[in-house]
């Protein structure tokens, strides 16, 4: 100490005098590589991923870890059905109905309608749209009425509009189409409706 007080004193400077007036570092101590660095900023969890459980549909769980295993017959084992009684509504590609110019209601009065006359009279006149479009429900009355039971008279009581209609088909069909198998209706083709050059045509049981 004397001696960095003798320099201080003298006016002069001397980096080896200074260092000799230190106390000795021990070895074991180390400064720092940057006193400065930032901490790494540690990982976020990644969230987790929540199954939607607003329709039926299928999710991958681990299908390879079942390839090995014993119980593995199919690939369906390798997906878990997500279900909680939603529905799924798909596209109706190639399921076109003919609207008759109707909205469902009207459209389905008008065909129960047509569907009455045809049975009662065995042959009326309409366009060619609605001809096509009743001749799958008289044929699928008369299919219930070669069925006969109770249920599929009631299912007709229900669409057909007059209850004597329905008794005597459920009485006659039996006997005049039992050995047929679908096409109980024809469609006969005629001169355009007047006025408005509406299509026309005769449907009638054959």
């Amino acid at each position: 100490m004397a001696c960095a007080a003798g320099t201080i004193t003298s006016g002069t400077w001397s980096m080896v005098s200074l260092k000799s007036a230190l106390p000795p570092i021990p070895s074991s101590f180390r400064f720092p590589s940057s006193s400065f660095s930032h901490p790494k900023p540690k990982p976020k969890p990644k969230p987790k991923l929540n199954l939607v459980r607003s329709y039926s549909g299928l999710a991958p769980l681990q299908p390879l870890l079942f390839l090995g295993s014993a119980e593995f017959t199919s690939f369906e084992h390798g997906f878990t059905i997500v279900d909680n009684g939603g529905r799924i509504s798909c596209m109706r590609h190639g399921r076109r109905v003919p609207k008759l110019n109707r909205p469902p209601d009207q459209r389905r009065a008008l065909l129960r309608g047509l569907t009455t006359q045809l049975l009662k009279h065995g042959r009326i006149k309409t366009t060619r749209a609605r001809a096509s479009a009743v001749r799958k429900y008289v044929d699928k009355m008369i299919t219930l009425a070669k069925d006969g039971s109770l249920h599929k008279r009631r299912q007709a009581l229900g669409f057909i509009y007059e209850k004597q209609i329905v008794h005597a088909l459920f009485a006659e069909v039996p006997d005049r189409y039992g050995e047929r198998n679908g096409g109980y209706t024809r469609i006969i083709r005629t001169l355009p409706r007047r006025g408005d050059n509406a299509p026309m045509a005769y449907i009638e049981l054959v």
